[in-house]
């Protein structure tokens, strides 16, 4: 049997990694800027993180969601302190495709309606509902095409409001920063305008939080830096360390039903330990706060640069745009420098590395980004 080829793939082949640093089966170092997609939030092998997971795996790894699993509460609550939304509740699931499918569902469970509004470049996943409002045609197979998905431009009010008036909208789903779409962010005034609209028209404000929450841009949830709350976040990547798992966080106003949703794998034990060891080295070692220090020292940086077109995001979740003639850049940032990032095609590097990365890593970057760029 051979792999589905569907990836296209570095000739890298990553043994060990430590931090913000991994090394190839050569022996070779590389600085991960790109934290295999925004996943690593803490850092690779976290001795708290590594320890948690074994004591757990020596006790039980799984068992399903017909009993009691004490671990499931104690995140909850443990989320709920961090992010400051106590009066949330927390469903459990496998990633962020799955977070956004079972929020699309949630919604018109509660309102009964079928129109959801998402943007242009939105990313939201891979499963039926989450590719279908996602702006990509070259992903989304017939079976997933719906005309129960509206894409509007992004930050367009005037279309915002025309959509309300033509269609009966079930929820509105945005990413607070665009990731695939090339690290856009959603200004405050758009995020507030959402809010209201929904409100007006009992819709619900789904805040895609799978890449740009946990603590990423400086604040919990991206959707934070506009002052307003959502209905429903959906979280994935950075949850979890490396270890899969995604939930949603739900208003109180929307009343759980036997069976509405469901999940076979979603918060088990060994998930529901590697979450919690997430935000408990989050907490214990200030990484939000890092985060947004260390990635506005790295924007304001990067925008020093006089072939930078442009440089956007917040805290550790940063696009930098280039020319058209200097988008082989990322390339040579990983073979020549060896420096992990990711890119939006067609040429914005991305930056997405552990929020514990340290202002002398961020150096390291700088110094060679300019050098490649000279």
């Amino acid at each position: 049997m051979i792999l589905f080829d569907v990836y296209p793939v570095n000739d890298i082949t990553i043994t060990k990694a430590e931090g913000s640093t991994v090394w190839d089966d050569k022996g070779q170092e590389y600085l991960d800027l790109y934290g295999g997609h925004a996943v690593i939030s803490i850092g690779h092998t976290h001795p708290h993180y590594v320890q948690r997971l074994t004591d757990q795996l020596g006790k039980v790894g799984f068992y399903s969601n017909s009993i009691h699993i004490p671990l499931q509460q104690q995140l909850a609550e443990k989320l709920g302190k961090i992010s400051g939304k106590e009066d949330y509740q927390l469903f459990l699931c496998n990633s962020g495709a799955e977070a956004n499918e079972n929020a699309l569902k949630l919604a018109s469970f509660h309102n009964g309606k079928k129109k959801i509004v998402a943007f242009k470049k939105a990313f939201h996943g891979r499963t039926s509902l989450a590719v279908a409002a996602t702006d990509n045609p070259k992903i989304v197979a017939p079976v997933n095409e719906t005309d129960n998905v509206v894409f509007l431009p992004w930050e367009d009010q005037a279309a915002l409001e025309a959509a309300f008036k033509q269609h009966e909208v079930s929820s509105v789903i945005i990413e607070g920063i665009q990731g695939v779409g090339g690290i856009n962010v959603a200004s405050p005034a758009f995020l507030q305008k959402i809010r209201t609209l929904c409100d007006e028209h009992n819709a619900a404000f789904i805040a895609d939080s799978v890449q740009c929450g946990y603590g990423r841009s400086g604040k919990f949830f991206s959707h934070d830096h506009a002052g307003v709350n959502a209905d429903i976040y959906s979280m994935a990547k950075g949850m979890g360390n490396g270890f899969p798992i995604g939930g949603i966080i739900i208003s109180p106003k929307f009343k759980p039903v036997y069976g509405m949703l469901g999940t076979t794998f979603g918060g088990n034990h060994l998930a529901c330990a590697a979450a919690l060891a997430v935000l408990e080295v989050i907490e214990k070692e200030s990484l939000i706060e890092n985060a947004g220090v260390v990635g506005s020292y790295l924007m304001e940086e990067l925008r020093k640069i006089p072939q930078v077109k442009e440089v956007r995001g917040r805290g550790l979740m940063i696009g930098i745009e280039l020319p058209e003639e200097l988008a082989h850049v990322r390339k040579e940032l990983l073979f020549k420098h060896k420096i992990f990032t990711g890119e939006a095609k067609p040429n914005v590097i991305r930056l997405l590395p552990s929020l514990a990365l340290t202002k002398a890593q961020a150096d390291h970057f700088l110094t060679a980004f300019k050098a490649e760029l000279n």
